[in-house]
């Protein structure tokens, strides 16, 4: 039986690649799932946007989106639980979760997405009866974005419909766009995940600079939980806690670099023509979203 996961970031390119797949390729398997994993910290107008893809989108094809979100249990792997639109998770109890049992995520102890996103979904696989290496995993990277490939992705059965199947590229996925009753209303430099630690120091300025509140959450997990992880066992400096951003800053490290920033700063923009080796240089936060099997963070 062949079949295929096509997993589902919450993205423009990624809903693209879902109608795509399924509106040409259900002859092809005998079975496919489309799936988006929420972490409890996506912005509303992503949960907002896959609901809006799920009615209008993937229900006339005959498909509907399956959420999904961990849930922590005794074992090495997380569970899942299957939500909806409605009861989806916002306050970030989710991602907490995760959190209390690994501590702080950062570009050194990089887990979320395997943890919040990977391990729920091939949950659910699993609870269907899909076994490791029985599928293909259709992920929504772009033929201008190659480089985001994983370099397992033969050995773990991965593909990507958009360089291979059907080659497109940002451009076309806005034309595509443009012609349908709604889009992502959400900028790219904010992405899907409020303040995921793999952007760049110049998004994380202007996002603070929009809404500073979006910090709140994480400087709580900092407080919280800065002293959990494996590494606490043989740890001998006292002063010594996880954070989630690059070059071991907190959350308070990035408001300090904010009320510091220059005269001459340039808030980010999704069509901005700006680039410093310092402020632009992310850790694998591709946009508008974060794709769970790629080689990234």
């Amino acid at each position: 039986m062949k079949r295929l996961l096509i997993s589902f970031s919450g993205g423009e390119t990624s809903a693209f690649m879902c109608h795509w797949l399924l509106k040409n390729m259900a002859d092809y398997y005998d079975e496919m799932v489309v799936i988006f994993a929420n972490t409890s910290q996506e912005n509303e107008e992503t949960l907002a946007f896959v609901d809006l893809c799920d009615r209008l989108v993937f229900a006339p094809l005959g498909h509907r989106v399956v959420w999904v979100e961990a849930v922590q249990t005794n074992t090495r792997r997380a569970g899942f639980r299957e939500v909806d639109f409605n009861s989806a998770s916002r306050s970030g109890d989710v991602f907490e979760d995760a959190v209390r049992r690994y501590g702080i995520f950062n570009q050194k102890w990089p887990a979320c997405t395997r943890e919040l996103k990977l391990r729920p979904i091939t949950a659910y696989l699993r609870s269907r009866g899909w076994k490791k290496n029985t599928y293909d995993t259709a992920v929504g990277i772009r033929f201008d974005e190659m480089d985001r490939m994983s370099a397992s992705a033969e050995a773990n059965r991965i593909i990507y419909p958009l360089i291979g199947l059907v080659p497109v590229t940002k451009r076309e996925i806005n034309a595509w766009w443009a012609k349908r009753g709604f889009r992502l209303e959400l900028p790219g430099y904010r992405g899907n995940c409020k303040w995921c630690w793999k952007k760049s120091d110049r998004k994380h300025l202007t996002l603070i600079g929009e809404d500073p509140g979006t910090y709140d959450f994480p400087r709580r997990m900092e407080a919280l939980y800065g002293k959990v992880g494996a590494e606490f066992k043989r740890q001998t400096d006292p002063e010594y806690r996880r954070t989630f951003f690059r070059k071991n800053r907190s959350v308070d490290d990035l408001f300090d670099l904010f009320a510091n920033r220059g005269p001459d700063f340039v808030p980010a923009h999704d069509d901005a023509r700006v680039y410093d080796v310092e402020l632009d240089v992310g850790g694998g936060c591709g946009g508008e979203s974060c794709e769970v099997w790629s080689d990234e963070g």
